[in-house]
Parts: structure tokens; sequence; C-alpha cells
């Protein structure tokens, strides 16, 4: 189908979408902090992160954030960082600051996919959004809204700190040259790429960062995902998994967050509070910004080191696809929390994802040709 064409009948149903589902054009901003009268207190923080100091730009997310809330309040306003399990264990955060054991968290939301599977859409979904379509749902769509109102049922106030952009597709002993060989694969993967991949045959694993290297050492996993080149080249997979595949489908923009006890941010000066909002979309800019520069050279080093690159078969991707739309919607059909935040997203998703291909996707597949016709 000719792209014009497509984009007409495509209009037709974004109109029928646009009758049901509103989407804002610009974002809902919180009110304008107040003057606070009189000397600011002196307010200290711990954040415990889901990540290993190790993966310095991860982890780094909650440095950012504690480094700039110091230094826009003169220091008055401490946030000390704790990495992965110090405090607290790495998938134990959202229930320290729940609480209020800790007052923030640095983590992934699909982390608590057990307890809500709505948790998930603040991190990512398989096909889902991308790291640019995040932040414009997040700052210029429903998400920041509707995900703040799914949070208060937890005591949480949520805020955008880091993508990692769309990731590998993970680590694998073995090579997979077609759907059947997931059948019976131990795989460490969260969230619905979990569930994706265990309706598809294979047979996933919870684990956290500073687990999945022993894991696959030993055998007692085949395959593991975790982030992109740079981080990956850091816990070393290569040398345990030789071949690596792309794309990582299940986390096409994966979000990072900040969860703030309710009580100890309503009880933060109005300036503080407009410190951390600042610093943490400081914090979300700069990952995105880290990782794009450090994964093109990430990703030639573990090529010139034995790792093999591997794109998913056609059969893989597609039963992937299919299998994530048919646990959306059972789960929309069951769980109101997730329909009503993945029904904004996918709404935001279909407008967004036309525009994404136009420029920006036909000029990428132009250059991605140019490197191909150079070499």
């Amino acid at each position: 189908m000719q792209r014009r064409e497509f984009i007409k009948q495509a209009g037709l149903g974004l109109a029928a979408v646009a009758g049901t589902t509103a989407i804002p054009v610009i974002a809902q901003s919180p009110p304008s902090p107040q003057p606070q009268s009189g000397p600011l207190p002196t307010v200290k923080w711990r954040i415990a992160s889901s990540f290993p100091k190790s993966l310095d730009t991860i982890y780094g997310g909650a440095e950012v954030l504690a480094k700039r809330v110091a230094e826009i309040t003169d220091g008055k306003f401490e946030i000390r960082v704790f990495a992965g399990g110090e405090i607290v264990p790495p998938f134990g955060v959202l229930d320290a600051v729940q609480q209020n054991t800790v007052e923030c968290c640095h983590t992934c939301g699909y982390y608590f996919h057990g307890k809500n599977k709505a948790f998930s859409i603040d991190t990512a979904i398989p096909f889902g959004l991308n790291a640019r379509q995040m932040n414009g749902w997040y700052y210029y769509g429903d998400g920041l809204p509707l995900t703040r109102e799914f949070f208060a049922k937890y005591n949480v106030v949520n805020f955008p700190g880091g993508n990692t952009g769309t990731q590998m597709g993970g680590w694998f002993r073995k090579e997979i040259k077609a759907l059947e060989d997931l059948k019976g694969l131990k795989m460490r993967i969260p969230g619905f790429g979990a569930e994706v991949f265990s309706a598809l045959g294979a047979v996933p694993q919870a684990l956290p960062g500073g687990e999945i290297y022993p894991a696959l050492e030993r055998g007692a996993i085949d395959a593991a995902e975790w982030v992109g080149p740079y981080d990956d080249e850091k816990l070393g997979f290569y040398k345990v998994a030789k071949f690596y595949y792309y794309p990582g489908w299940w986390e096409t923009g994966p979000q990072i967050s900040f969860y703030v006890n309710k009580e100890q941010w309503e009880k933060l000066p109005k300036a503080y509070q407009a410190a951390f909002e600042a610093a943490a979309i400081e914090a979300n800019l700069r990952m995105m910004a880290a990782y794009d520069a450090k994964n093109p050279l990430a990703i030639q080093r573990l090529v010139q080191n034995g790792a093999q690159l591997r794109r998913y078969p056609d059969d893989v991707l597609k039963a992937a696809y299919d299998t994530a739309q048919k646990l959306y919607a059972e789960e929309s059909a069951r769980n109101p929390d997730f329909k009503k935040l993945y029904d904004s997203l996918h709404a935001f998703q279909q407008i967004s994802d036309i525009w994404m291909g136009l420029p920006e996707g036909a000029l990428a597949n132009f250059m991605q040709a140019r490197m191909r016709d150079k070499k």
C-alpha cells in the first residue's frame, strides 16, 4: 500500500479514535509553586536504586537528580543514593517507598508487574512507545496525569527519570533460527515480555541485573536481556552467550522512574518540589543522551570481542506481536487500571507512529541503505 493511501485510511481510523479518546495538545502543568515564607529547612532523603553502581548510566540517573537538587537548594535538600541491595532489595524499592521506609526510589515499573500489570506501562510494553513518544505522552499527553492517578493508590508520586531508548533483544547461548527454537528456552526477562515469551514456549526468569551473568555462566538460564551494548558490555554477557539479538521489541522505549512517598512529597516546601521536578527532567534527558553517545562505540567493541549480531526471525516477531495484542485485550477486560492507561497510550501511539514513520523513518532507511552500499 502506498504511504499516502495508508495515511488517508489511517486518518479515518484516527478520527474515530479522536471521537472517543481526546489527546491534549499541551501538557497539564502543575500549579506554579507559591513563595516560601521564612528560611527553608534542611531536608535529608534517601533514594533506593534498583541498579548496581557498576551500571553507571542507569544508576547514574539517581545521582544526577541528587546532585542537581543539592545545587539548586544550596545543599539544604540532600538526597543520598543507595545502590540496589544496599538498604533495600532491588525489587523491594516500591514497597519501601509505599511504606515510608525510604522517601524515594529509582526503578522500573515493570519490576512490579506481579502487583498490578498497569505498572508495566510506566516502563515499557511490547511493541509500545519509543523514548521520544514516551516523553510526548507523559509531558504533553495524558501519561503523567493518568499514571499519577494510578500511583496515588500506592501512596506514591511518580516522575519520569530516564530512558535507555529501544533496547537490544538479549544474549543467547544458542542461535534462534525460527519460532520453534524458543520452546523450553530459559530466559531472564520481566513484565509483559516474559508473558509473551511464555506464550511462545519459553520459560521466563526474573533476576536482578547483578545475578544475570552467574546464571548464564552456570547454565541456569539459556538467554538473558538487560539493556543495550554499553551496559551489557559492562556485565560481560558476551563471554558466556555470544549471540546478540535485536530489536528488543518488548522494550521499545523503557522509562526509568522516580517514585516518591506521597506524604513525604506533600511535606516538602514548594521550592524543593520544584527543584526535584526540574532535576528529574534533567535526569531523564541526560540518561537518553548518554546511551545515544555510548552505545555506538560499545556495539563495535562487542563485535570485535566475538559477539554475533542476529535479527529476530520474522516468524518470532509476528508471533510476538500477535500474542502481545491478545494479552492487552485480556488484561484490559479484567483490569480497569491497565485499560485506562493502555487505551490512552494506544491512542497516542496510533497517531505518533504515522508521524515517526514519515520524515525520520524514511531518512533512517535511506541512511542505512547508504551505509550498506559503502561496504
